[in-house]
């Protein structure tokens, strides 16, 4: 008749008894997680753009009443060149939409024609939906000096950015 085998507990005991603990000066391998503080509401925006829950294609494109088509199709095409870039990908909402209102506010001031709005694919977005695709989606249509905007070329950023077609404001003479 075969032994039993003794209780493991006790032949991993027999084995460990002359193994000294290492030393070490780095940090512990398991620390205790803070709990996330969530960051104080900045009260400096001017509640421009509003947000709202709408489904976003993965083509964007709006025309305000009043463009020619050929315009807008100049501007799908890639035929009116962006004269200045911003990219907001990465970034957080709130952060992205003060850059945005900042951006257009510039770039209306210097009477800038069309504009390139990096947002990104959204591709590690929890939701099914990319937030910051959704929500420039969302502020270009309430800003009222846009006139249009496309998904830009593929060879210019693709689904990832959008072409936006601004009003021109004259200087009074």
């Amino acid at each position: 008749m075969k032994e039993q085998p003794e209780n493991d507990d006790v032949v991993f005991a027999e084995a460990m008894s002359d193994v000294q603990r290492l030393e070490h000066e780095g940090a512990e391998p398991y620390r205790r997680r803070r709990r996330p503080v969530p960051l104080p509401r900045d009260d400096e925006d001017d509640g421009e753009f509003v947000d709202t829950a709408t489904e976003t294609p993965d083509f964007l494109e709006f025309m305000r009443p009043g463009v020619q088509h050929r315009l807008f199709r100049d501007l799908q095409r890639g035929l009116i060149e962006p004269e200045v870039t911003i990219d907001l990908h990465g970034m957080r909402v709130a952060d992205a939409r003060r850059a945005l209102s900042r951006f257009l506010k510039q770039s209306l001031k210097q009477h800038r024609r069309c504009i390139r709005v990096i947002h990104g694919k959204g591709k590690r977005s929890d939701d099914a939906q990319p937030v910051l695709k959704q929500k420039t989606n969302q502020w270009l249509q309430q800003h009222t000096d846009v006139l249009a905007f496309c998904s830009a070329p593929r060879w210019d950023g693709g689904t990832g950015a959008a072409y936006v077609l601004l009003k021109r404001h004259w200087p009074l003479r």
